[in-house]
């Protein structure tokens, strides 16, 4: 069962939002149940062929048909591969597919003249409706695999992905009868977006931007949302033990308009439109045509704010313990890591020899050391992320080895301060080896909290 715990809903349905590709999946097997068929085939009885997509499948092309993908440098080859979940986005498909593919979009299901999907299913798809965010009105956001995106003021549907290999971008207005597909065979990010932005721009050339929203007071409850907010429904949950403490965010409001600060000084302005809801400020750029943010309903939940992502309210105590014992926990690493060539070094000379301090300074760098080699490893799985952390191999047997190497040295070096003869001690080197120790048993009690120690990314 891949990903067994990926199938478990973190939150109850109908609060928070977060990319999944599990949840497609699921949804394709309950159309088996139900129709008696291959989810496969009935797309392509019921989509692709009425469509007109003549070459679309969910498997592997024939040899000659598929195009190769490329490394991030444009030359090195990927063998031939698709994502598990087929129904969540294991497409194949040519430009000529896609084509009609864009046009059943702009004409609301229809395909000459028949019509393969209601009108009404179609608008289904475009917007959410069963988040908080949506039953409190907004209508920006993830709807049914089909999301919102707002560039130089024009509002845009549609879908975009990436595999390591490839990158592709389906978008349409509706309301304007123009849309665009394309997909590069590269993991190259920033050709992908020079591309997207060029096409972007030259199917706006010649449409007026949509009206925007004029602003209107502040909601009369809108200083109960001041405070600090971290990210509540992260699309990784396996990087959230880090990204709910870097993506902190301050709430504030200030001259009728939102402020939100996020990680490092990012600031973020947002104006008042209708009610509780808010539409981005860009720095530079066209005004947003639309309210991308709203102030939630308070639930017994707590208070949340949406604002591309669901944001929690926090106290502000807990932020500032939180944030403080990171910064002593980073100290203490540094310490370590410091302190530990001048013991090395002294343990060359006879007279500097001090056995019952060696555990206590061994057992805390053994810890950095391997919280670093984790570090390393992952960084260094690079553009191959997916084949070396998806399956055994010495990238992923060696997060899971290195996290449980930080575990161990954590807790031996605490056993070795709390069992050290203190006669035998100096002092100055007890009370250093009992902070850092301390500070390690607090990281390693966090980051097994989060699941980081022992992890196992290939199962």
């Amino acid at each position: 069962a891949y990903g067994a715990e990926s199938r478990v809903s973190r939150w109850p349905p109908g609060t928070r939002m977060a990319y999944c590709n599990t949840g497609p999946t699921v949804a394709a097997y309950i159309v088996e149940k139900i129709t008696g068929q291959r989810f496969e085939d009935y797309v392509q009885q019921n989509l692709f062929g009425p469509i007109g997509m003549k070459s679309a499948t969910y498997f592997e092309p024939p040899a000659g048909v598929g195009t190769t993908l490329y490394h991030g440098d444009g030359k090195t080859p990927y063998p031939y591969w698709n994502i598990i979940y087929r129904p969540a986005g294991a497409i194949n498909a040519s430009a000529n597919d896609m084509a009609p593919y864009v046009q059943f979009y702009l004409n609301r299901g229809t395909v000459n003249g028949v019509v393969v999907t209601p009108a009404a299913e179609i608008d289904r798809m475009e917007s959410p409706a069963s988040t908080w965010a949506a039953k409190d009105g907004l209508v920006y956001g993830y709807g049914l695999s089909n999301y919102w995106s707002i560039q130089d003021g024009f509002v845009y549907h549609g879908h975009n992905g990436g595999v390591d290999g490839g990158l592709t971008e389906l978008a349409y207005m509706p309301d304007n009868g123009v849309g665009y597909f394309f997909s590069i065979n590269s993991g190259n990010g920033d050709a992908f977006w020079r591309i997207s932005k060029a096409i972007r721009s030259y199917i706006t050339l010649k449409i007026e931007k949509p009206a925007v929203p004029a602003p209107v007071p502040l909601p009369g409850d809108a200083s109960d949302y001041t405070g600090w907010y971290e990210p509540n429904a992260p699309r990784q949950q396996m990087y959230y033990f880090m990204d709910r403490i870097k993506d902190l965010a301050r709430v504030h409001f200030e001259s009728g308009k939102m402020i939100i600060i996020t990680g490092i000084r990012q600031k973020r302005i947002f104006v008042p439109v209708s009610g509780r809801q808010f539409r981005f400020v860009p720095d530079d750029g066209a005004p947003e045509p639309a309210a991308t943010a709203a102030l939630l309903t308070p639930n017994p939940d707590g208070r949340f704010i949406e604002a591309g992502g669901t944001l929690r309210h926090l106290p502000a105590w807990l932020v500032w313990a939180e944030v403080g014992l990171l910064a002593c926990f980073d100290l203490a690493m540094i310490a370590i890591g410091v302190y530990a060539p001048f013991w090395i070094i002294g343990g060359f000379f006879k007279k500097r020899r001090r056995p019952a301090e060696r555990a206590m300074r061994l057992y805390p760098l053994a810890a950095v050391l391997s919280l670093i080699a984790c570090m390393m490893i992952f960084s260094s799985s690079g553009n191959d992320f997916v084949n070396r952390l998806g399956h055994m191999t010495p990238w992923s047997a060696g997060l899971f080895l290195t996290t449980l190497a930080f575990a161990a040295a954590t807790i031996m070096g605490a056993w070795s301060v709390a069992t050290a003869p203190p006669a035998l001690v100096r002092p100055a080197v007890r009370w250093f080896s009992i902070a850092v120790s301390v500070m390690l048993v607090i990281g390693l009690a966090y980051l097994a909290y989060w699941g980081v120690v022992g992890v196992r990314t290939w199962a």
